[in-house]
């Protein structure tokens, strides 16, 4: 097993200084070469389960549970052994990549700059690098965007070019939160389409985190549904889809633009 959750809760403490839990009892179990997509409303604790897993929750947090990668356990981890984890067995790309990229550095140099350290690669080397991760995540005429700043690329290429850092520390997981939100449906099926081939190819896991049904049916082996921090489904994506167990789960299908329904030929339970 590449993830097993197991009963994590997690709570932070109010102003007034009183505890109140976020996230309740979460289980989940991730296979390598999976992806789980993570769905649910804004405030339903998934990206605080996001922020758990890669052990970047605020000391304020008070967390119980597990967190199993590859069997070692995050929680029990010192911020050293979390900070060898972090890119190197789990990457996180994020919903805005102009917060995740240096506006003052070309996007080639930032990429060279993450393979240097971490892979100990010349900059030759990690020049070539750069460039052959660009063209993997499909950025048109990349020899010439390798030298681009942020601000001169489109928000799909810049969400490309974090998917290229991210990949470019040769992870294991890949926690993708909320990555198409920002951008418009073309663009969003496009970026999704390449996460898709990058785990098929690369044999990575890929937690897939929005608020949107329809970005989860897309590519998503498995979903879990989250609720106010708890779970209100979890299977197979086709199970969840074609028969929901909860109300919940039938009204984000019911929410999904009608013809992401039609294709997948849904009804609401």
């Amino acid at each position: 097993m590449m993830l097993s959750v197991q009963d994590l809760r997690v709570s932070f403490t109010r102003e007034r200084g009183d505890l109140v839990e976020v996230v309740h009892g979460i289980n989940l179990d991730l296979e390598k070469g999976e992806t789980l997509g993570i769905v649910g409303e804004s405030g339903s604790g998934k990206s605080v389960l996001s922020l758990a897993t890669m052990g970047l929750l605020p000391r304020t947090a008070r967390v119980s549970g597990k967190i199993l990668l590859d069997d070692e356990d995050i929680l029990t981890m010192s911020e050293r052994q979390l900070c060898r984890v972090r890119g190197r067995k789990i990457g996180m790309i994020f919903q805005e990549p102009m917060s995740a990229l240096n506006p003052s550095m070309r996007v080639g140099a930032q990429i060279v700059e993450g393979l240097r350290l971490t892979q100990g690669m010349s900059r030759r080397e990690a020049r070539a690098e750069a460039l052959r991760l660009l063209e993997m995540v499909k950025i048109p005429r990349a020899g010439e965007r390798i030298d681009s700043y942020p601000h001169e690329m489109s928000g799909g290429q810049r969400q490309r070019v974090g998917i290229a850092i991210a990949l470019g520390l040769k992870p294991e997981l890949l926690i993708a939160d909320e990555p198409t939100t920002a951008l418009d449906v073309t663009v969003q099926a496009e970026v999704l389409d390449i996460l898709d081939d990058l785990v098929r190819e690369l044999g990575i896991s890929l937690i897939l985190i929005s608020h949107d049904l329809g970005v989860i049916a897309r590519i998503a082996d498995r979903t879990l549904v989250m609720y106010r921090g708890d779970e209100m489904e979890q299977g197979e994506t086709e199970q969840v889809l074609r028969r929901p167990a909860h109300a919940y789960t039938r009204k984000l299908i019911s929410a999904m633009p009608g013809r992401t329904r039609a294709s997948l030929e849904l009804s609401d339970g």
